[in-house]
């Protein structure tokens, strides 16, 4: 039985029909039922056999699923060819190239051969366990023969587009709504809490990375693929090694061609520097590694009516204008909403209620209006409004500014939205808390601000529409788990403008301290790395304002955390001098440049101040190089910049 899955769901050939598989299936049923000391967990009966579950563990990965950084045309590919070139000095390498899958990221571990867990991408770090909902997956070996003792397989889960039709059709004879995409249904069913309804939904699994330890372990990419495929995973047949950056943009142009007739959706493809040496020698940036990219494919586009514009509240009062649009499929989803950010762009694009427009999904997900093609015969102009439709408050835009604000802080969709925010995956992580229960929380006046989630009470989750005892006590656990978060992610989830995840963990790692961050002044809050005056401004502008300080002690009073380990840039000869890079330098990267200045305890910010210790300018500088030499800012080309970074070797 094992032999016919790998034919069926791995090789897509199989040798008997699925009559004679269930018959096949029935007897092993029956010898197991008369013999359970024989039921083992690789046995193809024990594919669906756990209980419901009432939620998902979070789990550490081995090492980290980082994204890649993505390339749009030629040019982008052919830059980031010439980095690697540039950073090997020369050295000959290949590319392997794969089809870009549109899925869900997910790692599996094995031991002894048996598959023993799954989790999955998360945020890269940390991901939820659904191994048993994973199990399911008959394209995920449950048994590897002469298998290494323990290794992890990643790759990823996608559902069949003939899988998601059949779905789709299955949901319109029940009445139920159609779901939206393939990927976005793979991604729900493999985090149902029930493992028989993602058996249902026929998941596919392809592996991309093997790894022990949470390292590749053979030399090269290619020979880890065809590994794979040797143990008896499906590893995709749409890949191939390429010589160099010509015959890897050919591939991506074949497979732009073909992803029409492919039997799954692919938004690109990825390319990797086939050596795992190599690799390592290219490194990795915060985000991304040096020697990987996603060349993504062009955006599908469609034509539609501008129907109506609304407007919509964010959690900093931004008012942002949305097209209400006659609905359209673009790449298998129907797109009827699209966002116009501001009035700047609504007269950008000469755009009235009527119009016909073109639509795209930039990177194929979020739907972009490009340009209006033709006016409609009654154009009904569009006009922000003097007051905001939904409290009534004030709305104001200040100068300079592209966005108008509703000016009341006790805005309930500003509420809402800040809610969302703080118990988002990446900042607080409290599952549960979608916008469904935000908007419960905030319109029945259970919560004044993100600090009253933890004063929820398991009466007063069982007084809201759809929330069973279960889901309440579920919820209740993961608001009690949060309070154990880092500094960092607390940071990000007080709200304060231009302080995003990375800003975040920077001021933790440079600070420890909450207080200490709150108590800084602009001048020191600027000696952490990449934080400039107007991030430093900002975090100044939201702890002088006395209701922030008061959230903070409440928040202090739930048990969150306000400290950490200090994990600053180590001290070096450059410690306290600040650069500014502009224009292209004749041998180094401005990457490369700025790694050479960190490692002596510089500090490389994006503005010119009067701060600014030195400007470092190659060919094509330009407004950052005017204005330093206004400031009287010294001014350094490459050849000076290395002098210096040489001389200060020798403090």
């Amino acid at each position: 039985m094992r032999r016919h899955e790998h034919l069926y769901y791995v090789l897509d050939h199989p040798e008997i029909s699925d009559s004679q598989y269930d018959a096949l299936m029935r007897q092993l049923q029956a010898i197991e039922e008369s013999h359970p000391e024989l039921v083992t967990a690789d046995s193809p009966t024990q594919r669906v056999g756990g209980k419901p579950r009432e939620g998902f563990v979070k789990v550490r990965h081995s090492s980290a699923m980082l994204s890649l950084d993505n390339a749009l045309n030629e040019g982008e590919l052919l830059d980031f060819d010439r980095r690697v070139r540039e950073l090997l000095a020369g050295d000959p390498f290949q590319y392997t190239a794969e089809v870009k899958l549109d899925g869900l990221s997910m790692a599996a571990h094995y031991d002894s051969g048996l598959f023993v867990k799954a989790i999955t991408r998360g945020d890269g770090l940390e991901g939820e366990d659904v191994t048993e909902n994973a199990r399911t997956i008959r394209a995920l070996p449950l048994r590897v023969p002469n298998a290494l003792p323990r290794f992890e397989v990643r790759g990823e889960v996608v559902m069949l587009t003939k899988n998601f039709q059949k779905l789709n059709e299955e949901r319109e004879r029940e009445g139920l709504p159609r779901y939206a995409n393939p990927r976005n249904s793979a991604a729900g069913s493999l985090r149902v809490l029930e493992p028989a309804v993602t058996a249902a939904r026929q998941l596919n699994f392809f592996a991309y990375f093997l790894l022990v330890d949470g390292k590749p372990f053979y030399p090269g990419h290619w020979e880890s693929l065809e590994a794979m495929r040797q143990m008896g995973f499906k590893v995709n047949p749409r890949s191939c090694v390429c010589a160099d950056a010509g015959a890897l943009f050919s591939f991506c142009q074949s497979m732009e061609e073909a992803r029409d007739t492919l039997p799954y959706e692919i938004d690109g493809v990825v390319a990797k520097v086939d050596s795992v040496a190599q690799q390592d020698r290219l490194g990795w940036t915060a985000k991304a590694p040096r020697w990987a990219i996603a060349f993504k494919f062009p955006p599908r586009q469609a034509e539609t009516v501008v129907e109506n514009i609304e407007v919509q509240v964010g959690r900093t009062g931004a008012l942002t204008p949305v097209a209400r649009l006659r609905p359209v499929a673009i790449s298998g989803v129907t797109v009827s909403n699209a966002t116009l950010h501001n009035e700047d762009e609504i007269q950008r694009l000469d755009l009235r209620i009527g119009d016909t427009v073109l639509i795209e999904r930039s990177g194929d997900v979020i739907p972009k209006v490009v340009r209006v093609v033709r006016h409609g015969e009654h154009r009904v102009p569009f006009t922000m409004p003097a007051r905001c439709p939904i409290c009534g408050g004030d709305v104001v835009r200040a100068e300079g500014e592209a966005a108008s604000r509703c000016v009341n802080s006790n805005c309930p969709a500003r509420l809402k939205e800040t809610i969302l925010h703080f118990a988002a995956r990446g900042v607080m992580d409290i599952d549960g808390m979608g916008e469904a229960l935000a908007d419960q929380l905030v319109d029945r006046g259970l919560v004044d601000g993100v600090a009253g989630i933890y004063s929820l009470t398991l009466d007063q989750l069982l007084g809201l529409e759809r929330m069973g005892p279960k889901s309440a006590e579920k919820i209740l656990q993961n608001i009690d788990r949060s309070r154990a978060q880092p500094l960092a992610r607390v940071l990000n989830g007080l709200g304060i403008p231009f302080v995003g995840e990375r800003t975040a963990q920077i001021l933790a790692d440079t600070f420890g301290d909450l207080d200490k961050i709150a108590a800084a002044d602009s001048d020191a809050l600027q000696t952490a790395n990449e934080v400039g005056p107007k991030v430093a401004q900002s975090i100044r502008g939201f702890f002088d304002d006395a209701r922030n300080r008061d959230l903070v002690e409440v928040l202090r009073a739930a048990g969150l955390q306000f400290t950490q380990e200090i994990r600053g840039p180590v001290g070096g000869p450059l410690t306290g001098s600040t650069f500014v890079l502009t224009g292209t330098l004749p041998t180094m990267t401005r990457e490369q440049a700025k790694a050479r200045i960190e490692a002596l305890g510089g500090k490389v910010t994006d503005s010119v101040s009067k701060k600014t210790t030195y400007v470092v300018a190659g060919e094509a500088a330009g407004s950052k190089l005017t204005k330093a030499e206004k400031l009287g800012v010294p001014v350094l080309d490459e050849a000076g910049l290395l002098g210096l970074l040489d001389s200060s070797k020798s403090i």
